[in-house]
């Protein structure tokens, strides 16, 4: 059965840092392009970084992280990574990752349960 499973989330004030992890089981991510989401009370999921399968291609939203955020990947402990740093209130929502094993980042087939980040003023 595969399964993503987000942790690192937390609570923290305005310019603090966080890493969230994703774990892989059941299969191997390797050859996926794998993403972070995350969704705010009342609003839309969106999009915050994606990562090819070698590493090499790695996207951000311009307008979220304005380079604050890092994503990474560990393909031996297939493992996701998202370093958050000089963390906004705005930045508050649950974050998800995501999988799409075409490679594509376009079409993502597995999700997490997502991990709650709150940042205080």
């Amino acid at each position: 059965q595969v399964q993503l499973v987000e942790s690192g989330g937390g609570s923290v004030q305005t310019g603090g840092s966080l890493r969230l992890s994703c774990a892989a089981t059941g299969y191997s991510i390797s050859s996926d392009c794998m993403g972070w989401f995350r969704q705010a009370p009342g609003q839309e999921r969106e999009e915050v970084a994606a990562i090819g399968a070698s590493s090499y291609s790695r996207w951000y939203a311009p307008s979220v992280v304005e380079d604050r955020f890092t994503i990474s990947r560990d393909n031996t402990r297939n493992t996701v990574y998202l370093q958050m740093n000089s963390l906004k209130p705005e930045d508050t929502a649950i974050y998800y990752c995501a999988a799409d094993p075409l490679g594509r980042c376009l079409e993502y087939a597995h999700w997490g349960l997502g991990t709650q980040v709150t940042v205080s003023s």
